[in-house]
């Protein structure tokens, strides 16, 4: 069956963003880049993949689910269909998108996701931001965190307030760089 995965740029002290929705704190530069352009091609931009001129193989990531703050990010920079390469999916009661390649839904997100499963198909990519991986929680198979060696202090957090429920992981693969990222990776026990 297909996994959701929680892949995101997370700091020390849990933030995913800046309050602005930002995140350009986080390092750009470095010797875990090579490893994000290799293993995770598909959870690239497709601008950015065209300005590199790659090509993703769709392996990893056939989907991306994102809430709606994570898609408008984009769309000063003329994003509308940010990751064209991908079933796009955007969650939210009021946004409108002119791209059909890019399905706006206020759809339960657990129940899309559930369906989602079902079908064939690689990992399902949730890009963000908190209040759906909050909204998620009990879906997500596997969380893949980029930890940056920075403290933002405020901002979006990975996770939005939820209910008390703890929910064990297992840490599968620790990988540090000497840029200071630490890539960490857990399976879900659901």
């Amino acid at each position: 069956m297909r996994e959701l995965v929680y892949y995101v740029a997370v700091s020390l002290d849990g933030y995913i963003a800046a309050p602005d929705d930002t995140f350009d704190a986080f390092p750009v530069e470095g010797d875990h880049i090579e490893m994000i352009l290799r293993d995770y091609t598909d959870a690239l931009p497709t601008p950015g993949l065209e300005a590199l001129g790659l090509t993703p193989d769709l392996s990893r990531f056939d989907t991306v689910l994102m809430g709606a703050n994570t898609y408008a990010a984009g769309l000063p920079h003329g994003a509308v269909s940010p990751y064209a390469h991908l079933r796009q999916y955007v969650f939210s009661g009021t946004h409108t998108v002119a791209d059909p390649s890019v399905t706006v839904t206020n759809e339960d997100p657990v129940g899309l996701v559930r369906e989602l499963k079902k079908h064939a198909g690689s990992g399902i990519y949730l890009c963000g931001g908190g209040m759906l991986a909050s909204s998620l929680v009990g879906e997500i198979d596997r969380l893949i965190l980029k930890v940056n060696p920075v403290l933002l202090g405020s901002g979006k957090k990975l996770f939005a307030e939820r209910e008390y429920a703890p929910i064990r992981t297992r840490l599968v693969a620790s990988t540090p760089y000497e840029s200071g990222i630490v890539i960490n990776e857990y399976t879900v026990e659901h």
